[in-house]
């Protein structure tokens, strides 16, 4: 306790402040200092396996973020549902005139091994980058001394999003130890099911209505512009699930026996697939682009954003876009149907001269907010039908198999609609604020960002406006491969949330 004060005492003399006298270079100076006192709780964090589809792999992170989040002076409770829990942790103040909702992400998505350039995806390791581009393992100790805001820490869920959840732990403690009183109440819900599409989301929204009741949402969550520069988002995008597996033989069969007498699962799905875009990428089913006007004053909006749009084709290495829309962000104002992946036997050195039993493709359809997730599950639905497959949920019968020429397993699932948010709310102009403290200036403002996360339960069922402010580096490779968290994002990360927090309303 008293080297704790004593902390406290040195900073402040240090920097010769007091909370409500923070300026921009002191929140600079705090925000690399508390990032670096960060490091070992970040690594025992980042190092806790976190894959939902194995929800023995929860429970230690619900543990672990119980202990922290109490830690910070938070009260915890868990909200249960049929499979592993949302926490839910606050902070009350007497003389709160608003209650902020805070929404932080702490699963991640599954790992191939093979794919990561490190022992263990999990273990947080920190790399830089040579002259040739390639990405080194550098001494974890090397972050003890001075930090280079271009080194990264390389793990499973760096950036999406357990690194915006060690910001916000390391910005409550900075409002801690200057013992900022804020005039809101906060409290934070933790998802621990986001990337399986937080399936039990909804129903717990409405089963703990009450204790959920705020006056707005923040996200803490997604990677800033492609420019890195600050940046609010003020909707997402939703998202729904096809599986479509079209059957073929009851066994695989020989391609030099059998090849062009037993029709190929795999080309009819290759046919199928084909007829849903045109050639540009617009998609071909009618009604999908219904209801979707993209106004002079949107398009306003919408050129604010920077694009660099020949640098974004040069970063990804592509010749051409989609033909939706005029631009990057227009683009991202209509619904998107896309493929996720294709089985049918087997490739590479494991190739067999086969004719495969059936070839399935894992589809995903991204909604805005003018867009019913029921709707467009069911205008590609009937697009297959129209193309004279006949759909079943499960396996097919011997009957079926034996009637119908064109057989298809059919399943979908809608997980979450799309929100949006008016620039002109609230919440909008205290993040603003919160921002321009930091930073100097307004941040970029995206009207949708194109990936989705779970918020329309919160806004539809609390009634509440919600903005994502996403803090990590735009090429962190979330999702995929090696992903990671540059150190210079973190740390303005830290004084992002520490300088949004500290406005009052």
């Amino acid at each position: 306790m008293y080297k704790k004060l004593l902390l406290v005492f040195l900073v402040f003399t240090a920097i010769n402040i007091y909370p409500q006298e923070l300026k921009k270079q002191d929140l600079d100076k705090l925000s690399l200092k508390y990032a670096k006192e960060s490091f070992q709780e970040l690594y025992e964090f980042f190092s806790i396996s976190n894959d939902a589809n194995y929800p023995k792999q929860i429970e230690p992170n619900v543990k672990w973020c119980e202990k922290a989040f109490s830690k910070r002076g938070f009260k915890t409770q868990r909200l249960e549902t049929s499979t592993v829990p949302l926490l839910l942790a606050t902070r009350e103040n007497l003389k709160a005139r608003k209650t902020v909702l805070v929404y932080l992400q702490v699963d991640g998505q599954p790992v191939d091994t093979t794919k990561w350039h490190q022992p263990d995806p999990y273990i947080p390791t920190l790399k830089e980058q040579n002259a040739n581009g390639n990405w080194n393992i550098i001494p974890w100790n090397k972050l003890e001394g001075e930090i280079n805001n271009d080194w990264r820490i390389f793990s499973r869920s760096a950036s999406d999003a357990r690194g915006p959840d060690m910001m916000f732990l390391k910005a409550m403690d900075i409002l801690n130890d200057f013992k900022f009183k804020p005039d809101y109440n906060l409290k934070v819900i933790m998802d621990f099911e986001e990337e399986l599409g937080s399936p039990n989301l909804p129903k717990a929204v409405l089963e703990n209505k009450e204790l959920l009741a705020a006056d707005m949402l923040v996200i803490f969550d997604g990677p800033r512009h492609l420019s890195n520069q600050p940046t609010l988002s003020y909707g997402a995008r939703g998202i729904a699930e096809i599986t479509i597996e079209v059957f073929g033989p009851r066994s695989p069969l020989h391609s030099g026996n059998y090849g062009n007498y037993v029709p190929n699962p795999a080309m009819k799905l290759s046919q199928l697939l084909a007829t849903m875009w045109h050639e540009d990428g617009r998609v071909t089913i009618p009604g999908w682009y219904d209801g979707i006007t993209i106004s002079d004053e949107v398009k306003k909006i919408l050129k604010q954003v920077p694009d660099d749009e020949a640098q974004i084709q040069k970063d990804f290495g592509i010749a051409s876009t989609d033909n939706i829309g005029t631009n990057f962000q227009e683009a991202i104002q209509y619904p998107a149907l896309g493929i996720l992946g294709m089985e049918a036997a087997w490739v590479g050195k494991e190739t067999r001269t086969v004719i495969p039993a059936s070839a399935t493709a894992e589809m995903n359809i991204r909604l805005v907010k003018e867009t019913n997730g029921d709707r467009m599950v069911s205008l590609v639905k009937k697009h297959v039908e129209n193309l004279g497959f006949h759909l079943i949920k499960g396996e097919p019968t011997e009957e079926e198999r034996l009637t119908y020429k064109k057989l298809a397993r059919f399943n979908s699932k809608v997980s979450y609609g799309a929100f949006r948010t008016e620039f002109n709310t609230e919440v909008g102009e205290w993040l603003r604020k919160g921002m321009r403290y930091a930073f100097g200036e307004n941040p970029i403002q995206i009207r949708t960002m194109g990936g989705s996360i779970p918020i329309s339960p919160f806004v539809i069922t609390l009634g509440i406006p919600a903005v994502g402010v996403p803090t990590v580096n735009p090429d962190n490779n979330q999702h995929s491969p090696n992903e990671n968290i540059r150190l210079g994002n973190y740390i303005d990360g830290i004084k992002t949330i520490t300088a949004i927090l500290m406005q009052d309303f």
